[in-house]
């Protein structure tokens, strides 16, 4: 991204941020990658989040947009009863986010939480909100995949379909619906396989396209630029209708177009998870090629918080992950995982001495 548009977008924030303060909201914050800005009602603990990409960076007009954005805000975006609240929830897939919303795995490095929708900003369901609701985890999910509209396409089949947020459908939220994929494909005239990189961006093609490595190369390129990414990574769905990630033997084509995707993820959810923790954390990095194959490597100085890769350099040596992982521990409550160095094997004491007979009695 240039500097001027990185400019521009902190300059919307900061006047964004400024009404948001004038009119009583608190802790406003800007996450600059992700391009939304945070903040929390008087009363609330988890922070609400308006994306900003759609304002518009243009100047012309840009004031009265921002005095409607504000001013429409709920000003208290969470329904204090369920029934209220349940027509309202929505699912999303994310990475790791801070704070303490309702999330469970979905897929490698990504969750399902349940955001409250409204027209301006949502905000992320948290396990306090679900005491005052009186419901159960698995309620709060259900209920929110219940909200999605399941559309599927009806029409002539195309190679590639894409499907467009407008910010209402939640497209990409669709994956985590069990045997969704699976009806696209009378509409790509094979196995859907689908690409997420991005909250806006959906794309779909068949499993044997000829346009399959090209869409790696796509998503790849809007997942690096987005403001809002998601994942490079493809996925299918497996026999029970889940989304799952899309995997190749070795030796197929597409390996190396796989493997680079899988780890391009994993070096950019560490990245991260790195930027909110409060400790040392060892960096992960990319290395390899499409000839030797896609690899992580961290580099690691054996106090810093590790995180899980397929190789590590301590110091001047590379030492394979299955090496180190028997001397090492997980750190508690990280998500990604990251490990810490065990407590070293105790030397072996002196054999103990077998115990001299006893006389018998006479």
């Amino acid at each position: 991204m240039g500097l001027l548009r990185r400019y521009a977008r902190a300059r919307l924030a900061s006047q964004l941020m400024r009404r948001l303060r004038k009119a009583g909201y608190a802790d406003v914050r800007y996450d600059a990658r992700a391009f939304q800005v945070r903040f929390r009602t008087g009363a609330q603990k988890d922070p609400m989040i308006l994306d900003l990409a759609p304002l518009s960076l243009r100047r012309r007009g840009r004031r009265g947009r921002l005095k409607a954005y504000v001013s429409g805000l709920a000003p208290n975006p969470v329904p204090a009863s369920w029934q209220k609240a349940r027509p309202l929830l929505r699912p999303v897939l994310r990475g790791a986010t801070p704070g303490n919303p309702l999330r469970r795995p979905a897929m490698p490095y990504l969750y399902e939480y349940v955001v409250v929708d409204h027209p301006e900003a949502m905000t992320y369901v948290s396990d306090d909100q679900l005491r005052a609701w009186n419901v159960r985890p698995a309620e709060v999910f259900d209920a929110a995949r219940a909200n999605l509209t399941q559309a599927t396409l009806q029409g002539t089949p195309t190679e590639i379909v894409r499907f467009v947020d407008n910010g209402d459908a939640y497209w990409v939220s669709h994956l985590l619906l069990e045997h969704w994929l699976q009806r696209l494909e009378p509409q790509v005239a094979g196995t859907p396989v689908a690409f997420a990189p991005e909250r806006g961006t959906l794309l779909v093609t068949a499993a044997g396209s000829p346009h399959l490595a090209a869409l790696f190369a796509q998503a790849e390129e809007i997942y690096a630029r987005s403001a809002r990414p998601i994942t490079p990574m493809a996925y299918v769905s497996d026999p029970d209708g889940c989304t799952v990630p899309f995997t190749v033997p070795a030796g197929h084509p597409l390996r190396h177009v796989v493997q680079r995707a899988e780890r391009i993820l994993a070096v950019q959810e560490y990245a991260r998870q790195a930027a909110h923790l409060s400790e040392p954390a060892a960096e992960l990095c990319l290395v390899g090629d499409d000839e030797q194959g896609w690899r992580t490597r961290a580099v690691w100085d054996g106090r810093s918080l590790l995180p899980t890769a397929d190789e590590v350099q301590v110091q001047d040596r590379i030492v394979p992950w299955r090496e180190l992982a028997p001397s090492l521990e997980e750190a508690p409550g990280l998500a990604p995982v990251r490990w810490v160095a065990g407590a070293p094997p105790h030397p072996p004491g002196p054999a103990p001495r077998a115990p001299r007979p006893r006389p018998r009695p006479r």
